[in-house]
């Protein structure tokens, strides 16, 4: 591996997201009307792995998905995005698939179905953040593969992410291996809350806030809120993906962690404004043009 670190490496989740438009959700045992809304190329993994191509920085994606027609259309997607796939194919269990509730005013409840992402391994995680300067993992596939991938990352000299989503106790247990903690106030009340985070050794905790914006919180210093952008949202699916996409594309870039929440903030704000977790509106230019009206 060659000691020159660069670009963003995404070790995660890679789902077809089916997305049905209602006003709300059903009850039990209600059957419920509603628009056809599309299928989309998703999974966080694969989310943010977009994000940060299309924020401009060389970025590779490491998943399992399955041998199918779903995998095709993922992999598509990473083709169009400039993303580098080191994606590996399962005979053994589908491509994962998402079930997108996406409610009136933006709003969106999603169930998850794992397939192929319950098999991404160990040394899956491992090779694909090989010569990385900064590693961006989230909680949809093997905690254990995570895990790896972020030593691996830290051990190498990379800068390491970790997204904490969906929330899970052995978040607890990675936190010497990462730099940046991105939570959302569910997934960190879930985790015992900011203090027990830092004394569980997370230095720098970014705390998401939806339309209240971010907080940058580092152990022993004062916090730091970013505003977020308002829009008026269509769709906020994928926006926090977009979000840690952007952040690390950033940081990979040199960009002090207070700048580069600005533009995550900015990237997450595009993605709300369009159908789809990968819109393609999302770009270098547009997050700039966001940071101009600011």
């Amino acid at each position: 591996m060659s000691d020159i670190l660069t670009g963003v490496a995404v070790v995660g989740s890679a789902n077809l997201d089916l997305v049905v438009e209602v006003s709300r959700p059903p009850r039990v045992g209600e059957t419920l009307l509603g628009r056809a809304g599309g299928r989309f190329s998703g999974g966080k993994g694969l989310n943010q792995a977009v994000a940060s191509a299309r924020s401009g920085a060389p970025t590779r994606f490491c998943a399992v998905v399955g041998d199918d027609e779903a995998a095709d259309v993922l992999q598509q997607t990473l083709a169009e995005a400039g993303v580098e796939a080191a994606v590996r194919r399962s005979d053994d269990a589908p491509t994962g698939v998402a079930y997108v509730l996406a409610l009136d005013g933006g709003d969106n409840s999603i169930i998850v179905a794992a397939g192929a992402n319950a098999e991404l391994a160990r040394e899956d995680a491992v090779a694909g953040v090989a010569g990385a300067a900064v590693v961006l993992a989230q909680l949809e596939v093997p905690v254990a593969s995570v895990a790896a991938a972020l030593r691996a990352g830290r051990t190498a000299g990379a800068l390491t992410i970790l997204n904490a989503a969906p929330a899970h106790a052995a978040t607890i247990g990675m936190l010497d291996d990462v730099d940046v903690l991105v939570v959302n106030e569910t997934e960190c009340a879930e985790l015992g809350g900011l203090d027990r985070l830092h004394a569980s050794g997370a230095q720098t905790v970014v705390l998401t806030q939806g339309a209240g914006g971010v907080t940058l919180h580092r152990s022993g210093g004062v916090p730091v809120h970013v505003a977020a952008f308002r829009i008026d949202p269509v769709d906020t699916t994928g926006a926090g993906d977009a979000f840690c996409g952007a952040l690390a594309a950033a940081l990979s870039q040199g960009e002090a962690v207070e700048h580069a929440l600005v533009r995550a903030c900015a990237a997450g704000a595009v993605v709300a404004q369009h159908h789809g977790a990968t819109t393609p509106e999302l770009s270098p230019e547009s997050i700039a043009a966001f940071l101009a009206s600011r």
